[in-house]
């Protein structure tokens, strides 16, 4: 199994590389292209800032290659949300594979939601044993909307999209490399995907 994580300069990458070598997994660190479409599966982690991130991405020629990826792709976190069309974070352009914007929760909650809360109407392989209402850990203060690719979904203020799936393309606004066995046993479930899912 070779599995790269894309490295461009916004993803805490070291947490989940230590959480796929405990599943027994080395993941490569990579922003070479030919890595990267060589690999069995990819990772497209992010922290930190949409717009400044889209740049980073942009300069190194991934938001071209990402979106033509045609293996198992997971976004974590901001990379989830640098998938969707458009985030409000920073007025920035995403790479437009989950037909979904990404908007920030209004001032009448705490933000960022940082902690733990649960995800609720799981659909996708990608949650397999994995029970309703399970708790996972988020930090953001920007959240996708739902739409027809919504796969989890989570209360803060309202009820948004905490997963995302379309074709070979997911996406997590959780952390699941700090959510325990729960989280782990997601991480293991994307290794174990079909390719052809």
């Amino acid at each position: 199994m070779k599995l790269v994580i894309i490295d461009y300069g916004a993803g805490n990458i070291k947490s989940i590389q230590f959480a796929f070598k405990r599943l027994g997994v080395d993941a490569v660190l990579s922003n070479n292209a030919e890595e990267i479409k060589a690999a069995d599966k990819v990772i497209f982690p992010g922290v930190g800032e949409a717009s400044s991130a889209m740049k980073m991405l942009k300069k190194s020629g991934l938001d071209t290659l990402i979106p033509n990826l045609k293996q198992p792709v997971l976004g974590i976190c901001l990379g989830m949300q640098l998938m969707c069309l458009h985030s409000e974070e920073g007025n920035t352009e995403g790479l437009g594979i989950f037909q979904t914007k990404v908007k920030r929760f209004s001032n009448s909650v705490k933000v960022p939601q940082m902690g733990w809360n649960v995800i609720k109407d799981l659909k996708s392989d990608l949650f397999k044993g994995i029970k309703e209402n399970e708790y996972m850990y988020l930090v953001h203060s920007f959240y996708a909307e739902h739409c027809n690719e919504t796969i989890a979904a989570t209360d803060y203020e309202i009820n948004y999209a905490s997963a995302l799936q379309h074709e070979n393309f997911y996406g997590v606004q959780f952390h699941p490399e700090k959510s325990g066995k729960e989280g782990e046993k997601i991480l293991k479930n994307f290794l174990e995907l079909n390719t052809n899912n």
